[in-house]
């Protein structure tokens, strides 16, 4: 026994805070080494861009950028409504750490560059950035998304489309509301749903009132739910007099005064708190006719085909991202005698996790690709394309809630604290289920794909004959969704979807993962040997393949 300075007595031995059997930092890191990634950019067609994606995997995984997306969600935008002198400005104002995220994303040709880039693979290198630069939040990913997915749409305007698609396309970004011609590089947002509607766009009631300059419209309305609304130029939806319609508006307009945007709240979400989510309010807002009158739906559905891919990206970044958290934690932490990653169930989580992992990123590259050849002119992936996307968006979104709660289990305790950026994680993961059409809208849109373009089915099936042979339980889950087919209705909607999503991703894996991957995939999601929790892979299952393959020892 021993006494202190103070007089008070202390006991010999080890300090009671030494830290012990705590797992290191996991930063640095590269998130690009992800073998199922790398193997997908290349075999999509741009392997070209495999060094520029392993720069940003290191970046991604770097104290400073990891620093940012921590920051950046810690202290969320807030809402300006009025100047000093009681000026209307609407302004969103925001983290340093945001502009750093959103400053790299652009300068890495996350928003909307690919449609400048005339290379073969262009869009599936993008979207390869994206599920790398992912590793570090998801609220800045909106931004650039809409960005990117504004391009198309926009083309439907030539004269708009010859303005603004040069700085849309711009790797320059440049915060701050001025004249869109007067800066380097734009971002876009979009405006669709309202409080009575929600994803019944046609119950819209903001109205488009013709002005005497052509193509020129003023509207009067309040969007419920219009993300990024510190943006240069939105992509509306309102009523003209010959019905919905689509129309740009830009927050300053061409001789510098502010268009009229106000806005009137933000949302207090649940998650995705980087990202500023408001309720933009127009009266008078001047606005330019994108596409014909009456024809909003078909001109916007292009921007949502593109953001619709980005949310299954989004999803599969965030179960990589969770993925490498829970592998990092299982491989550093020992309990009862041996390594977490060592002991018997907690591997059978972990390898059943990098299941599901590699099978959404094998998908997500698969339906970039399809993007990328069905916008170079390819009727075959177009139709791939037009169901395959809506299959990937309801089903890996599916997933990610599910699967983020499994790997911040796999950290205990130490995953339910901020600290470790699961609970954020978390958070994050039902949202991509909800942005651009819920589970339902999804699955309805598979159905009319089916009624409406029957070479849809037809591009799906052909996407399977490519494995047939392959593996029995594969062949048989092709034929039982043929099967299902002449039956289909939105009362068997969304199991229809499913077993199509999970067929998708079998044929895929069958084709191009080792041997292992896919039979253990193939087993429990189309063979019926697997439980309803992750970590249920069946006696025999090659575990140490899998494992090694989703997490080397970079990770």
């Amino acid at each position: 026994m021993v006494s202190t300075l103070d007089g008070q007595r202390a006991y010999g031995g080890p300090a009671t805070h030494d830290v012990t059997n705590q797992a290191p930092p996991l930063t640095p890191y590269d998130a690009s080494e992800d073998t199922a990634l790398l193997e997908g950019l290349r075999r999509e067609g741009a392997g070209w861009a495999e060094e520029d994606l392993r720069r940003l995997g290191r970046q991604a995984g770097s104290a400073q950028a990891q620093e940012w997306a921590d920051l950046a969600n810690r202290h969320e935008p807030e809402l300006r409504t009025h100047d000093r002198y009681g000026n209307r400005v609407d302004e969103v104002e925001f983290h340093p750490s945001w502009h750093h995220l959103m400053r790299t994303a652009v300068a890495e040709g996350l928003a909307a560059s690919p449609w400048a880039d005339d290379r073969a693979g262009a869009h599936v290198a993008r979207t390869a950035g994206g599920l790398v630069w992912g590793h570090t939040e998801a609220g800045h990913g909106c931004p650039t998304s809409m960005t990117y997915a504004a391009v198309p749409a926009l083309r439907r305007q030539p004269e708009l489309a010859k303005v603004y698609e040069p700085l849309l396309t711009s790797r320059e970004y440049e915060p701050g509301l001025r004249v869109p011609t007067e800066k380097r590089g734009l971002l876009a947002g979009m405006g669709m749903t309202e409080k009575q509607g929600g994803s019944d766009v046609r119950t819209n009631t903001t109205t488009a009132t013709p002005t005497s300059e052509p193509g020129m419209y003023t509207l009067r309305g309040h969007k419920w739910f219009t993300s990024a609304p510190m943006c240069d130029v939105f992509l509306v939806l309102a009523q003209a007099p010959g019905g919905l319609s689509c129309f740009l508006v830009p927050r300053v307009l061409p001789d510098g005064t502010r268009n009229t945007f106000r806005i009137q709240r933000l949302k207090d979400k649940l998650g995705n708190r980087s990202n500023a989510s408001s309720e933009p309010e127009f009266d008078g807002t001047v606005a330019w006719l994108v596409g014909p009158e009456g024809q909003g739906v078909k001109t916007i559905i292009e921007m949502v085909n593109c953001t619709r891919l980005d949310c299954v990206m989004m999803s599969a970044a965030l179960m990589r991202k969770s993925l490498v958290e829970a592998g990092h934690h299982a491989r550093h932490r020992s309990a009862f005698g041996a390594r977490l990653a060592d002991q018997p169930l907690m591997r059978n989580v972990l390898a059943d996790l990098a299941l599901e992992s590699e099978a959404a990123t094998t998908l997500t590259l698969r339906l970039a690709g399809a993007a990328d050849r069905a916008i170079r002119g390819d009727a075959q992936e177009t139709a791939f394309r037009r169901i395959a996307t809506a299959v990937g968006k309801y089903w890996v979104t599916k997933r990610g809630p599910a699967f983020t709660a499994e790997a911040l289990e796999c950290l205990g305790g130490n995953g339910y604290v901020e600290d470790s950026g699961m609970p954020r994680h978390y958070r994050e993961a039902p949202l991509l289920s909800i942005w651009e059409g819920s589970g339902n809208v999804n699955a309805l849109d598979v159905l009319r794909a089916l009624s409406r373009e029957p070479g849809t089915a037809e591009a799906l099936f052909s996407e399977f004959a490519r494995a047939q042979g392959a593996d029995a339980r594969l062949d048989a889950a092709v034929a039982r969704l043929r099967n299902r087919l002449s039956g289909a209705s939105q009362t068997t909607a969304r199991r229809l979807v499913e077993e199509m999503a999970l067929t998708l991703q079998a044929s895929l894996l069958v084709r191009y993962a080792p041997p292992a991957v896919a039979d253990a995939f193939c087993a429990t999601r189309l063979g019926g040997d697997w439980g309803y929790a992750f970590g249920t892979l069946p006696e025999g299952a090659d575990l140490d393949t899998i494992m090694e393959r989703a997490l080397p020892d970079g990770n």
